[in-house]
């Protein structure tokens, strides 16, 4: 049987929704067990969270055999004022996530730094 995650203490940068969505988005078939151990919270968090997200109108599903296969609507502008105000949608929030993501993943000696 599967180890339950390990809960994180104190606040973070990113919210759960923000995780579970980037894990969505790199595998539109993810299972929520899969899901759930990627971002360290439970599965039923992530049935929550998938739950929020499709009511809010940022995420769908089709019943695909036995799984799910999520779309996302790129399109969907972010909730806090702060970003809604400037019309940052999901895209960007993905998109800067897999910059980082792919920043991170390349060896230093083959990056190329702007100059200060």
């Amino acid at each position: 049987m599967d180890e339950v995650p390990e809960p994180h203490n104190g606040w973070t940068f990113l919210t759960n929704h923000a995780r579970v969505l980037a894990a969505i988005a790199d595998n539109h078939s993810a299972r929520v067990r899969d899901i759930a151990a990627r971002c360290r919270i439970t599965e039923r968090a992530v049935q929550k969270i998938i739950a929020d997200l499709e009511q809010a109108g940022y995420l769908s599903h089709t019943r695909q055999g036995r799984g799910n296969t999520y779309q996302i609507d790129p399109a969907k502008i972010l909730r806090h004022p702060t970003e809604a105000d400037q019309g940052l949608t999901v895209a960007t929030l993905l998109a800067l996530l897999a910059q980082d993501e792919a920043h991170r993943m390349t060896p230093d000696s083959e990056r190329t730094h702007a100059p200060a």
